[in-house]
């Protein structure tokens, strides 16, 4: 009998964090965040949708978003899309070759920018 280990299939390699560089990182956070904001993109067309059946329906809806739920799913939403927007814009400057050998740095820089964007809008929205 053999006594090597068996190698993980290739689904579960892929949410294995070990061993990761940065640009693994960084394409990881990038289709989360993309997945992300394609469910929150039907979720909202969804309750839009229901906005249209009145008054009632709407006086409902505003009861629904003043929730602590809805509040923080907001809050992932807008970080979702800043940490996307910035990480899109380091893929768009490397696709037109700028910047190329300072990729780790510019990952780095954009996600701590993206960390102040959403702290400082957590801030904001919180102490409303």
């Amino acid at each position: 009998m053999s006594s090597t280990p068996q190698k993980p299939s290739n689904a579960i390699k892929w949410f294995d964090p070990r061993w990761r560089q940065m640009g693994s990182w960084a394409f990881i956070l990038n289709r989360i965040t993309a997945l992300g904001l394609t469910l929150y993109l039907f979720l909202h067309l969804g309750i839009l949708s229901q906005l249209a059946q009145g008054p009632d329906a709407y006086d409902g809806f505003l009861a629904t978003i003043h929730s602590p739920v809805f509040i923080f799913g907001e809050f992932l939403v807008v970080s979702a899309g800043i940490i996307h927007g910035l990480n899109g814009i380091r893929i768009a400057l490397n696709s037109f070759g700028i910047a190329v050998p300072y990729q780790k740095q510019l990952f780095a820089g954009l996600m701590a920018l993206a960390i102040l964007g959403s702290l400082i809008f957590a801030v904001r929205m919180f102490t409303a």
